[in-house]
């Protein structure tokens, strides 16, 4: 199972873009209609012409006691409300009637959008622009924002300093500090983060530009201490990171501008034809 979206765009004719939910056993595909704030999104790029602000990516993740799947925008209203207070916007897509609706109240702190949610355990996760910035979660059953944590590190002078992953089925956080990244990993039982590793990003240069300002994005950790990592442009290479000698292997590099294609083992399951 895959779910793809494209971002709208403001040209004649293509502001029509929807998102799609595919089941890759059966090859079937299904579109649903655009969200409040892809509509937004459209309206800003043809006032603007241009697109150098964040955007928020859709999460999606599976309630746990229904077994349904759930798309999420979280938006914040800098950008499309003048004036006031910075307030947040959920919206959530309803298989069952095809449409997207609101919930409220939504998060009460303004989101980083500069970073894609994760899914673990039922809900999905984002960072708050707060300093320091502190750890949201979504509740796909419940429905509600609940603050779980401080993160471990200040509010970043850039906020493409940090990121946010799943290693190790646990909630982790990573930041960049000028050429070193550290990986924290948050231990659920004791509301405690641990350093779990730390590495130089002085090789990293042979494949990714030293102007990068973002830090890499942890992918996976896999067998014999290796740690999968890609830098966050859209023609940055795939690395394997082995944490005990330091060293780094060029796992692939892709050949045309792509974005990420990511692996949720806990989203695996069989499918109703009824959602397709």
């Amino acid at each position: 199972m895959h779910l793809l979206y494209d971002r709208p765009v403001a040209h004649e004719g293509r502001g029509h873009r929807k998102v799609y939910r595919g089941q890759s056993a059966t090859g079937r595909h299904r579109s649903f209609p655009l969200s409040n704030y892809q509509d937004l999104i459209i309206q800003r790029l043809k006032r603007e012409g241009g697109s150098d602000f964040p955007w928020p990516s859709l999460g999606f993740g599976r309630d746990k006691l229904r077994g349904t799947f759930k798309p999420v925008w979280l938006y914040n209203s800098s950008g499309f409300v003048l004036g006031g207070d910075v307030v947040t916007y959920c919206e959530v897509f309803d298989f069952s009637t095809n449409a997207w609706r609101y919930v409220v109240p939504a998060s009460p702190y303004p989101i980083n959008a500069y970073h894609k949610p994760v899914y673990l355990d039922g809900s999905l996760y984002w960072l708050t622009e707060c300093d320091p910035p502190m750890v949201l979660s979504f509740d796909l059953h419940t429905e509600t924002f609940q603050v779980i944590c401080k993160a471990p590190f200040a509010h970043p002078p850039d906020p493409r300093h940090i990121t946010m992953c799943i290693l190790h089925n646990r909630l982790s956080l990573s930041e960049r500090k000028d050429l070193t990244q550290v990986i924290w990993s948050f231990d659920s039982s004791h509301k405690t983060w641990k350093t779990l590793c730390s590495f130089d990003l002085n090789p990293t240069f042979s494949w990714i530009c030293q102007e990068e300002v973002a830090s890499l994005l942890p992918i996976a950790i896999l067998d014999k201490g290796q740690l999968l990592l890609q830098g966050r442009g859209s023609m940055n290479p795939l690395l394997i990171h082995v944490l005990h000698n330091t060293s780094y292997d060029l796992f692939c590099r892709p050949k045309i501008p792509s974005g990420s294609v990511y692996y949720f083992e806990s989203l695996f399951s069989a499918f109703s034809n009824s959602l397709i």
